[in-house]
């Protein structure tokens, strides 16, 4: 019997024990995730079953055909695409036991503390402190930018520990509880005039040691796994052909004619391929990641997500005229995530401007691509050796 047979053998069984109609959301979930169908490639005993990721399409396929449910997934990216990933390479057998499970069914919701307003594309600038206190660290700081804080139980957080040393080797990681003391969420009102993100505030906030990932000190290789995970899952996720900005601007294009013009039709067909190109790249992308972790290629996906979006979104405004500056949803909402379904082409345009930069912005990118990726020498960096505490800030 095949990998697969075993799985497709697995899956039935679960659904036999947990029939879909019969059975509750999260008790089908949890029972999923006991059963190692979560993320089949995880280990045994934590929603897995050590197999190539590649096997999770035939978990997937047969639970989707019984009509089983999902975890939802967007809603709960940053856990599943971000701090999943980091638990399982950095975290001990008892913080695997306890988070993983949780992040994978949707129970608890988890946010990322990195970026600061002082340090945002230079993050390992970043000034937030961790001073150890017995078996605590005190932390004291402002994060911004922090998607979904207000509805998350828990974050990965990076802080500085020792400002005597460069800033890339005086950082420590940590899982940080949002309902924790100290811990203070404000909203941010973006263009859109929803507020899906935020800037946190930490003060005098304790986070025990056992909730330390990595060693101390060695907290910006722990946030290396963080990052390329979270620009994959930004920029390299799988879609079906004219997935994502692309489909709703093909669709007005065939519906209406009258829209049509010789420029815009050359504009279109170029952005078709160039995004048709950035899918299949995707799909290569995700091919690899059944090898191991993602590495600096993802930067590549991210960089040509932002940039296409925004140029597609841009020709769908300027295809509708004047429908296109429509946008009639001002209100101060607190969404848990980003939808671009089910909007108007105001709201893509307006919401696309954040692509360069959330994820890592498209200037740093570019630098990772050019040292990582081709090879080319690294731009001069005069601070490389200077302690955190003695740089002009």
């Amino acid at each position: 019997m095949t990998d697969a047979d075993e799985l497709r053998r697995r899956t039935r069984e679960l659904l036999a024990a947990h029939p879909p109609a019969d059975t509750e959301r999260l008790d089908f979930l949890r029972a999923r995730f006991d059963a190692g169908l979560a993320w089949v490639h995880f280990p045994e005993g934590l929603g897995g079953l050590g197999l190539p990721r590649s096997l999770q399409v035939v978990v997937d396929a047969e639970l989707t055909a019984a009509g089983a449910p999902d975890n939802d997934p967007r809603r709960i990216g940053i856990g599943l695409g971000m701090a999943a990933p980091t638990i399982l390479q950095y975290g001990t057998e008892e913080q695997k036991a306890r988070f993983l499970r949780p992040l994978w069914t949707g129970e608890e919701v988890w946010c990322q503390l990195f970026s600061e307003p002082g340090a945002g594309s230079d993050l390992a600038a970043l000034g937030t402190r961790a001073v150890r206190e017995g078996d605590d660290w005190v932390v004291n700081g402002q994060k911004v930018w922090t998607s979904s804080a207000h509805v998350a139980r828990w974050a990965i957080l990076i802080a500085r520990t020792d400002p005597d040393v460069p800033k890339h080797r005086g950082i420590t990681y940590f899982v940080c509880d949002m309902t924790d003391p100290g811990v203070e969420v404000r909203p941010l009102r973006q263009i859109t005039g929803e507020a899906e993100f935020n800037e946190v505030f930490l003060t005098d906030v304790r986070i025990p040691d056992s909730r330390r990932l990595g060693e101390v000190g060695d907290g910006w290789r722990v946030a290396q796994t963080t990052l390329n995970n979270e620009r994959v899952a930004i920029g390299g996720r799988r879609l079906p052909r004219e997935g994502g900005m692309i489909g709703p601007v093909a669709g007005t294009w065939r519906e209406r004619p009258d829209l049509r013009t010789h420029d815009l039709h050359q504009r279109l067909m170029k952005l078709w391929v160039e995004a048709e190109v950035a899918r299949l790249t995707g799909e290569r992308l995700s091919q690899q990641l059944v090898a191991g972790q993602p590495g600096p290629e993802g930067a590549g996906m991210k960089l040509a997500f932002a940039r296409l979006n925004q140029e597609i979104s841009g020709l769908e405004v300027e295809l509708r005229g004047e429908e296109g500056l429509l946008y009639d949803d001002w209100t101060m909402r607190r969404p848990e995530l980003v939808d671009f379904t089910g909007r108007d082409a105001g709201y893509r345009y307006l919401r696309s401007k954040g692509n360069s930069i959330e994820g890592g912005t498209s200037e740093v990118l570019l630098n990772i691509v050019a040292e990582r990726v081709l090879g080319l020498p690294a731009e001069p960096r005069t601070d490389k050796d200077v302690a955190w505490k003695d740089l002009a800030r």
